[in-house]
């Protein structure tokens, strides 16, 4: 029985990997579609989000039956807590790289992203698929030091996110009003994305060490600045 309950945690924990890698596909290819104009494959992301939907709420239904089966106790019940959060953050995720697609389908047959902004947006979305995968390998590896690693390369992200508004307020700006505003959004619904792979990351140190990352971050920081020779590092 017990057996059954712990392969029943595990099959948890894929279905998460699973959302991880469907959602970093999805901003991928999203990517492309707005860049490149593309209708078939901005259809197919939009198309393709209803499967992370169905495991996102296959998964919800199987944590709480685990919750009323099992009655789970300490870890394990952090582990079916946090798994409905981190899969709450993934649905969400692959929502916001269909807002990607649906901007390039309202678009098509021309580009949402001015030729000059393409660069930007290209690395804002290869950012993306990055920061996801780094998150589906802590949701397999619990690896907390790599999970603590996502927030600091998710400071790239608002780099580029700030290059975009710079962009925008320059007074050479000349492609309407129209453009800004889907440049707008294409920057928040990245920036979003990332905030989410993040999030999954730092839930991933709760559920090993019981401690939010932002508290194990400041402890951290702290211990640096005892060090010898790192004042005011």
């Amino acid at each position: 029985m017990r057996d059954a309950y712990h392969e029943e945690l595990d099959s948890i924990g894929d279905g998460l990997v699973e959302m991880a890698r469907l959602v970093g596909s999805a901003i991928g290819r999203a990517t492309t579609a707005i860049l490149d104009a593309d209708l078939k494959l901005a259809e197919n992301v939009i198309e393709a989000d209803q499967k992370v939907d169905e495991l996102q709420h296959d998964l919800e239904a199987r944590a709480i039956a685990l919750l009323a089966r099992q009655q789970p106790v300490a870890t394990d019940l952090r582990i079916v807590v946090t798994s409905l959060r981190m899969s709450a953050d993934l649905e969400r995720s692959g929502d916001l790289a269909q807002h990607v697609a649906k901007l390039a389908r309202l678009r098509y047959p021309a580009r949402a992203v001015p030729r000059d902004l393409h660069a930007t947006i290209l690395e804002m979305g290869q950012l993306a698929q990055r920061l996801m995968a780094k998150a589906a390998e802590v949701i397999i590896t619990k690896d907390v030091d790599l999970a603590l690693q996502l927030e600091q390369d998710d400071d790239a992200m608002d780099l580029l996110h700030r290059t975009l508004f710079q962009h925008l307020m320059d007074d050479r700006w000349k492609h309407g009003i129209e453009t800004a505003v889907d440049v707008t959004l294409l920057g928040r619904y990245y920036e979003r994305f990332a905030d989410h792979a993040v999030s999954v990351a730092k839930r991933v140190v709760y559920l090993v060490t019981g401690e939010h990352a932002d508290e194990i971050q400041a402890e951290l920081q702290s211990e640096i600045q005892t060090v010898p020779g790192t004042e005011g590092a």
